[in-house]
């Protein structure tokens, strides 16, 4: 599955590049929404045939609910480690890892309140993230376990990760990424103007 979602990105890459029109771009957005929503469907149906699934809720541990706050620390965390090779004030870093994989708010909000520059890094980063995470997911829930492939995808394990964590976990953790990713969702218009108007006063 993996090969086939890298293959399948390239092959957009290359379209995109030289045979898509731009006139058709509106079109192709709007159908991509529709295929994410068919397959957060199917994930839906698939969740609905585990004839336990309310009893595997229930026998949830309360620790779970701490997994997206911890999501958060560790990428905020990890961007300052990063940041030590890039220079940049620790107050940014910070603020480009907040948007958690949620590409589209964190750079426009960025560049309309704080810089353009800092707001393209963020898109950029945050993109990136969002692919890096389809590659790993599988990978680390093969290696390190089911409840760590949740971490790479960040916000998006509510919606654009969550098929590829559903085929390579189980039930329960698809129930785990999906609440972290709305979580997550929700802390970054909260967390990220917070973090800007600090840099903004320093």
């Amino acid at each position: 599955m993996t090969v086939c979602i890298i293959a399948a990105v390239l092959l957009g890459i290359l379209c995109g590049r030289f045979i898509i029109s731009p006139a058709l771009l509106p079109f192709i957005q709007g159908s991509a929404e529709w295929f994410l929503a068919i397959m957060l469907f199917v994930v839906g149906l698939d969740l609905g045939r585990t004839g336990n699934l309310v009893r595997q809720i229930k026998a949830l541990p309360k620790a779970v609910l701490s997994i997206p706050f911890l999501i958060a620390v560790g990428s905020i965390g990890g961007a300052l480690l990063i940041n030590v090779l890039l220079g940049l004030h620790p107050l940014e870093a910070a603020a480009v890892a907040s948007g958690f994989g949620w590409y589209s708010l964190s750079g426009v909000l960025i560049a309309e309140t704080y810089d353009v520059s800092l707001g393209a890094l963020a898109f950029l980063a945050n993109v990136f993230r969002e692919i890096i995470a389809i590659v790993l997911i599988p990978i680390v829930a093969a290696r390190l376990g089911h409840l760590p492939a949740v971490a790479p995808g960040g916000a998006t394990t509510m919606d654009v990760t969550l098929p590829i964590i559903s085929k390579h976990t189980s039930a329960q953790v698809t129930l785990i990424a999906f609440y972290s990713g709305v979580t997550l969702t929700l802390l970054v218009p909260v967390i990220l103007p917070l973090i800007l108007r600090w840099a903004a006063l320093v």
